[in-house]
């Protein structure tokens, strides 16, 4: 048996993670670039669509002021790991909606994924919903039609996020995730869209994918981290 099918390791695991996440959250020097299409939707409130790409999972959290921003949840499949992972940021102040946004997996529904799209929609009508638009498993950074149809289906704006810093770690898996290290450099850059009335799903996938690609880019020169 794997270790993170087991729960107490889960647990014990999700407890170390959420607070080496906080520690480093709190003793990176962060710099933040046109945080004023975020402001906006946070003093707005309602619903909005939070996405960055899967491997700046962990440095998700960095970027939502709890204090002053509507409240979030996370879109987080069903995979063992995400059960630890969603424990972890819960620990956080963000709680899950369990499943996959991939609409282009065949099972998705049988993994959640309508079940998603359904509590997905109704997180929107109150709050914020972040989605990794290429998770669970990639390609990396080729966007699902699970971002821009939630987008569609609730007229809610979409926040693009670029996520770096450095140092970091980088783990060997399929989408090279960054982890952050205490005392680095940080940078959070932002960019906002609605969905085009009557555009081709597949035009915006395209164009959302160029944008979210080119925030991370952005946020990754700041810091100095390597593109890969």
């Amino acid at each position: 048996m794997r270790p993170l099918r087991n729960p107490v390791v889960q647990t014990s695991m999700a407890w170390l993670l959420s607070e080496w996440m906080r520690f480093c959250y709190a003793t990176i020097r962060w710099t933040h670039e046109n945080e004023q299409a975020a402001e906006e939707v946070w003093a707005e409130g309602g619903g909005v669509l939070c996405a960055f790409w899967h491997s700046r999972l962990a440095l998700g959290p960095a970027s939502w002021p709890m204090k002053r921003a509507q409240p979030i949840k996370g879109l987080v499949s069903l995979s063992p790991d995400g059960e630890f992972f969603t424990k972890a940021v819960a620990r956080l102040g963000i709680p899950a909606v369990r499943g996959s946004s991939a609409k282009k997996d065949k099972a998705a529904s049988s993994k959640g994924g309508t079940q998603a799209l359904r509590d997905g929609l109704k997180q929107l009508k109150v709050g914020g919903l972040a989605v990794t638009p290429d998770g669970p498993r990639g390609p990396s950074r080729q966007m699902a039609e699970g971002l821009p149809l939630m987008a569609k289906l609730s007229g809610a704006p979409v926040l693009f996020i670029g996520l770096s810093c450095k140092p970091a770690i980088r783990l060997n898996s399929w989408d090279r995730a960054v982890l952050p290290l205490p005392f680095g450099k940080g940078a959070i850059v932002w960019d906002k869209a609605w969905y085009p009335e009557g555009a081709e799903m597949s035009e915006v996938v395209a164009d959302w994918t160029e944008r979210l690609t080119a925030v991370e880019a952005r946020a990754d020169a700041i810091v100095g981290l390597e593109r890969i």
